[in-house]
């Protein structure tokens, strides 16, 4: 029974011709699967409408072959061809009683067009923003009468692949709309640039089109960035973003407002916390008598309720809270609250788009693999109760600990430490990172309410208590711990010079502070690409000392642009005063200083420096495991039927992978070993 508290984000809200039934709206958002794996992508989309989702949405979907993100796996509507990949969707999410809408869009100078080989297209000459040395033509008038042709052609297609809701999208600094509305794009002379009202014509226009050509059946939306934190280089909410929506106030059937670019929009919780955009998007109801739907990471339903009561939203929007937890709407309908699997904000899910791969997600390890495995966010097959061990309290014992208790399984998790959570609860005590306590606390929370789950911390276990134990199945979740030696991507083999006693390990900083730390200068050597290193620099540089920060890399964090937060990491070292040294690899380290060559000429520098903190890479804490192969042959004597490693003490990994490990363990266990589906394509037609 749900809180009445929360009637009130249940109540269904007309959107043009169709009403929804709730106010729950999945935002358009990348998955990395697109048109490449259009199975993939019903699935998963179906099963948010599934979880009670009033709306859910595509990707960008490219409407021509002069749109073309390729490598990218988008949504594609070229021609009718599309149309079989996209009814799959449509119907996975009408099968729940949901609204299924569709983000149209061609990117302009974003689209590089590298398969389909056609030039690419802008308001006025320029470069295209990624995907080679390319540039963009201007448009004549012949190529914007095109254009609105293309939009028109890809709106019918998507009525006819049954969606309910169409999208005019000019945002994220990706698409031709917005590059026509921003002097940033538009240097024309013509009656397309020049004043405000000559570069909203287009947009008004191709709105105009949607509503006359499928607007007597499918509502039509508008996705507009009214920010860009570009001060007058760019669109401000204050000035221009406001007045695009009071010109266009009643045009649409919807407005889904946020920030752009995309690296603003879906900000890390490292840098921004739960409703971040509010401040930007406040304005738009007192303008537009249409529903608006706005997002901010939003998990609580309080905070949902107060964004519905106080007239700022009548939709409360989500990209990635939808896919931690595809049943939210759900949850909170049913009052199981404490259900819910809070979004972390750690941005694991813009990776897959930005790796062209399906994305996954930290908290919910079903994520990419609905389709492919046949993996259910809610659902698991019973289990007949069978005794398992679990030796390791991290992410992934934890979760292999939920999904067996989940199915019925007797479960006892035994922990070394004083706290669970293993590198989730260290990390999370890291600058910015507290919010990636969630994926322990929720763990936690869902064990502490089944009696078939004993938890146990200050425990730990040797190979002799395994086998006096005579738990059949045991599980091997004892993590790993970041090498001293330097070995890595760049040095191959140990650097002897790091066997000294001012090189700290990662692992003792985070367990006991940077107290341990010396006075004076602190070197962190970055080879691992990823986020850790920074986010020591952040923690020592915070007390006063001064940090060198040596990678090999020609910027800081280099896989941090995947999540979205590689600039803001980079300047925010700059802001603390920390010395990047790229391109830089190690070459000597005595008791006061530290020497760096670089990558390409060898040529040494010589830095003051009073202790190293080397992040390079780990080694799986598998002592258990060895011990354990050793004694195999008493296994049988002592009831032992397997012993199966996961996570980080099998293969070190991100934390999203030891989270997918514990799943798998925990849902195929028992189960018949099954081949995961794949999807090929033959005449146009999907098959799988």
């Amino acid at each position: 029974m749900r809180d009445s508290r929360f009637d009130i984000l249940f109540e269904p809200v007309q959107i043009g011709p169709h009403t929804t039934r709730n106010r729950f709206y999945q935002v358009p958002h990348c998955t990395g699967m697109g048109y490449r794996h259009p199975y993939a992508e019903a699935a998963h989309r179906g099963i948010k409408a599934e979880g009670g989702w009033g709306v859910v949405c595509t990707q960008e979907t490219e409407i021509h072959s002069t749109s073309d993100l390729s490598p990218a796996n988008e949504g594609r509507l070229w021609s009718d061809a599309d149309i079989p990949a996209l009814r799959l969707m449509t119907d996975a999410v009408h099968e729940h009683g949901s609204l299924a809408a569709i983000q149209l869009v061609h990117g302009g100078s974003h689209s590089p067009n590298l398969y389909s080989r056609q030039p690419a297209i802008a308001p006025s000459h320029t470069t295209v923003d990624w995907g080679g040395p390319i540039q963009a033509r201007e448009m004549d008038l012949t190529d914007i009468k095109n254009l609105r042709n293309w939009y028109v052609e890809a709106a019918k297609r998507a009525k006819m692949a049954g969606f309910d809701i169409i999208y005019a999208y000019a945002g994220h600094d990706m698409t031709i709309l917005q590059h026509f509305l921003s002097v940033r794009h538009n240097h024309r002379t013509d009656h397309y640039g020049g004043s405000f009202e000559n570069r909203l014509r287009l947009f008004r226009e191709v709105v105009s089109d949607l509503k006359g050509s499928v607007g007597d059946t499918c509502a039509i939306a508008i996705r507009f960035a009214v920010e860009e934190l570009l001060g007058s280089d760019g669109i401000e909410h204050k000035n221009e973003g406001h007045d695009v929506i009071e010109a266009l106030a009643e045009e649409p059937d919807l407005w889904d407002v946020n920030l752009s670019d995309w690296t603003n929009d879906s900000q890390t919780s490292r840098f921004a916390k739960e409703g971040f955009q509010e401040p930007y998007t406040a304005f738009v109801k007192s303008v537009t008598t249409k529903p608006v739907v706005g997002v901010g990471r939003y998990t609580s339903p309080d905070t949902m309720v107060r964004l519905i009561r106080s007239g700022h939203l009548d939709l409360i929007g989500a990209a990635r809270p939808s896919i931690a937890d595809p049943h939210l709407p759900r949850k909170i309908e049913e009052g199981r609250i404490n259900d819910i699997r809070e979004c972390i904000g750690c941005n694991i899910c813009t990776a897959g788009d930005n790796t062209n791969v399906p994305m996954r997600c930290t908290q919910n390890p079903t994520v990419g693999e609905e389709w492919r495995r046949g993996w259910h966010p809610e659902r698991l097959r019973p289990l007949s109760s069978k005794q398992h061990l679990i030796i390791g309290g991290g992410p992934a014992g934890l979760e292999s600990a939920r999904t067996l208790t989940s199915r019925g399984a007797d479960v006892t998790l035994s922990e070394a430490r004083k706290t669970l959570g293993g590198r989730v609860t260290l990390e999370s005590s890291l600058p910015g990172l507290n919010e990636w306590a969630r994926v322990r606390d929720y763990r936690i929370g869902q064990l502490a309410e089944k009696s078939n789950a004993q938890l146990y911390t200050q425990s730990p276990i040797t190979a002799g208590d395994v086998l006096s134990f005579g738990i059949p199945n045991v599980v091997l979740a004892t993590g790993a711990n970041w090498r001293t030696d330097g070995v890595g991507r760049t040095h191959k083999h140990p650097l002897s010079y790091l066997l000294a006693p001012n090189v700290f390990s990662p692992d003792t900083l985070m367990q006991t502070g940077p107290d341990r730390l010396p006075n004076g200068t602190i070197a962190i050597f970055d080879d691992d690409t990823f986020y850790l290193g920074s986010v020591l620099a952040e923690q020592v540089a915070h007390t006063g000392r001064r940090v060198l920060f040596i990678t090999p890399n020609p910027i800081v964090a280099p896989y941090s642009d995947n999540t979205l937060e590689q600039d803001r990491i980079q300047r925010r070292l700059i802001d603390l005063g920390v010395k990047i040294i790229s391109l830089h690899k190690l070459a000597g380290l005595f008791k006061d200083t530290i020497t760096a060559a670089c990558i390409y000429s060898n040529v040494e520098t010589v830095y003051e420096c009073q202790a190293l903190i080397p992040v390079t890479m780990r080694l799986p804490n598998d002592r258990l495991w060895l011990e354990l192969q050793a004694r195999k042959s008493d296994w049988q004597d002592a009831g032992i039927n397997s012993v199966t490693r996961i996570g980080d003490c099998h293969t070190p990994d991100i934390i999203a992978a030891a989270v997918q490990a514990g799943y798998q363990y925990g849902a195929e266990f028992g189960e018949p070993i099954t081949t995961p589906k794949r999807e090929v394509f033959a005449g146009g037609t999907v098959q799988s």
